[in-house]
């Protein structure tokens, strides 16, 4: 039997399954404070990053692991397996996918990177799907095959937690930016083949998760898929409780909370929710 290693990034989501699993490899991506370098989910909480944000004299930065972190795991990895597969987040939001890549030409074994076209639980959920579907012996390429089907049916809607951060960043257009600070409106965004798009625009934040629910109600009724992910940047309680309110009319859905993290929090910012769902997933 074919030996697999799975490699994804630090924006992942890692539940107790995934933290165990003996052969699934994280690689951090970097971020970038007033001149410092920390390594995502190794010396940086999101907790420490959002106080740090608010010290900060430059704009904060992030960057994908290099070409030569790649190699350097995948010849470790070949000592020991067969092949790698590498689930990692939008090559639209990031470098990582590309130095994946590039990095797969330098080492002998085989190594097959999956741009997930997204990012934390969304792209763990492909993560343990893929994992699932080898486990039970399917070959590489239908495996990727049906994550890549899966990936195009993805709904991702988000509000974010700070515009200014965003807009910071390079996320978002100054035009934008300006309109949603100054007329005080609140973009629902949403990932579109793996990039930033604005959606709608809501007056508040009541009537823009109104909306969302709107569309969650909508694709559920047409393709029944078993599980939501609720995306939080600092605060958790936002997210339990927009969980309790979903509960009341999806009983029949599971429904996860997890963390952004500090790359995107870098981004996005710590008041930030988004909710998302694979409609292929059932």
């Amino acid at each position: 039997m074919v030996k697999t290693a799975w490699v994804t990034d630090s924006t992942a989501y890692l539940d107790e399954e995934l933290k165990n699993h003996p052969d699934l490899y994280t690689i951090p991506l970097t971020i970038l404070l007033d001149g410092e370098e920390f390594s995502d989910g190794i010396d940086l909480t999101s907790a420490q990053l959002f106080e740090r944000l608010k010290q900060l004299k430059n704009p904060p930065k992030t960057s994908q692991p290099s070409i030569g972190a790649f190699q350097t795991l995948y010849e470790q990895l070949s000592k020991e397996y067969d092949q790698v597969v590498a689930v990692l987040l939008s090559g639209k939001l990031s470098g990582t996918v590309s130095s994946s890549e590039q990095a797969a030409k330098l080492v002998e074994i085989p190594v097959t990177t999956f741009d997930s076209n997204i990012l934390t639980y969304p792209m763990t959920a492909l993560l343990k799907e893929g994992i699932r579907l080898v486990e039970e012996g399917a070959g590489i390429e239908s495996v990727i095959n049906r994550l890549d089907i899966i990936k195009k049916t993805n709904e991702t809607y988000v509000l974010v937690g700070s515009l200014e951060q965003l807009h910071r960043s390079g996320r978002m257009s100054g035009l934008k930016f300006f309109l949603g600070s100054m007329l005080n409106v609140k973009p629902i965004i949403s990932i579109v083949d793996g990039a930033l798009s604005v959606k709608e625009k809501a007056r508040s934040e009541k009537k823009a998760k109104e909306k969302i629910l709107d569309y969650l109600r909508s694709s559920y009724e047409q393709y029944h898929f078993k599980e939501v992910y609720l995306l939080y940047g600092l605060h958790e309680e936002h997210a339990a409780n927009w969980k309790d309110e979903l509960r009341k009319e999806f009983p029949q859905l599971e429904i996860i909370c997890c963390p952004l993290g500090a790359v995107i929090g870098v981004h996005a910012g710590e008041n930030t929710l988004g909710i998302s769902w694979h409609n292929g997933l059932k």
